[in-house]
């Protein structure tokens, strides 16, 4: 089987090293770029499967490199790393579209192993779309796993990826309350505790493309002190 390309870009040489070591180890192929400008190019080629990405670098920061990978065709898992440790940057960065963050100094051991289950979790949601993979329906919003197309009155409604897998997790629950951590477990992975407020972002952005009033939402409704639901009558 082929392996996996990861793409690094973190200027700090010796961590660059020793993640290129640890991840060779298990079999990973690997790029590095030394600084945003150079990451950036490498991202926009495309083929990768996974991005460790350092929040501070020079030239073009993490954050934007984050930006721009989220406006890719093809979803690319992304770790990302910085010795800023606040909750406001890890927020920033899931909320940007990383999958998830490392504060610096982090275990090599443990990144290795959050890579891995990344690519686990990618894998069974692939799966599942699979195993799933007829179209909804709803009233005037159609959505198509396998093409991971979603139609608002027919005409093409553009999401992100994850804004994607939220929309497709609710319609394949109509009707069942979800608590903000239910979704981060379920649609996000479980690293992610502590950062509920990430759904709601995604919420109100789902709502502003889906909903004809996003302040009177007829989809997706907010059960007061339990969380979310998806609300909408199947055509017959």
């Amino acid at each position: 089987m082929k392996p996996k390309k990861l793409l690094i870009v973190e200027d700090d040489e010796n961590i660059a090293e020793l993640l290129q070591l640890h991840l060779r180890e298990e079999g990973y192929e690997i790029v590095h770029a030394a600084d945003g400008s150079q990451g950036l190019e490498l991202l926009k080629q495309g083929g990768w499967d996974a991005l460790i990405l350092d929040l501070m670098l020079p030239g073009v920061d993490g954050l934007e490199i984050c930006r721009y990978a989220r406006t890719m065709t093809r979803y690319t898992p992304i770790v990302m790393i910085s010795a800023r440790s606040s909750e406001t940057h890890r927020v920033l960065g899931l909320e940007l579209g990383a999958d998830d963050y490392l504060a610096k100094p982090f275990s090599m051991l443990e990144l290795v192993a959050r890579v891995k289950a990344l690519f686990r979790r990618q894998e069974a949601m692939s799966q599942n779309l699979m195993q799933d993979a007829g179209t909804l329906t709803f009233e005037r919003l159609t959505i198509d796993p396998l093409a991971r197309d979603v139609r608002l009155r027919n005409q093409p409604v553009e999401l992100t990826p994850r804004e994607f897998d939220l929309l497709w997790f609710f319609a394949k629950h109509p009707g069942k309350v979800f608590s903000r951590l239910n979704l981060l477990n379920q649609v996000w992975g479980y690293q992610h505790e502590g950062y509920e407020h990430t759904v709601n972002t995604h919420i109100n952005r789902l709502r502003i493309k889906i909903e004809d009033n996003p302040a009177e939402p007829e989809f997706i409704l907010t059960v007061w002190g339990k969380g979310y639901k998806f609300i909408a009558p199947r055509h017959e």
